[in-house]
């Protein structure tokens, strides 16, 4: 039996550029707006993961808009 809160989640999402002497990446957090627990992401797949786990969606593909759209237009 689910319960409400197994089919609904609510998140604040934070998003943010982290610089190194090499290259720069996006960090993120998400942060339970009724328990103010965070949780810390050093990559955007880690966060993906953990969205898709809360989901049972962890068997879906994961794409994106820039890999279907960096090819240019089709002639």
């Amino acid at each position: 039996m689910d319960s409400h809160e197994d089919r609904y989640y609510s998140y604040m999402l934070r998003l943010w550029l982290a610089y190194s002497s090499e290259e720069a990446s996006w960090r993120a957090s998400l942060e339970d707006p009724r328990t103010g627990e965070r949780t810390g992401f050093a990559t955007m797949r880690e966060l993906f993961g953990f969205l898709a786990e809360r989901t049972g969606a962890s068997n879906a593909p994961m794409t994106s808009s820039a890999d279907s759209s960096d090819s240019g237009p089709e002639a």
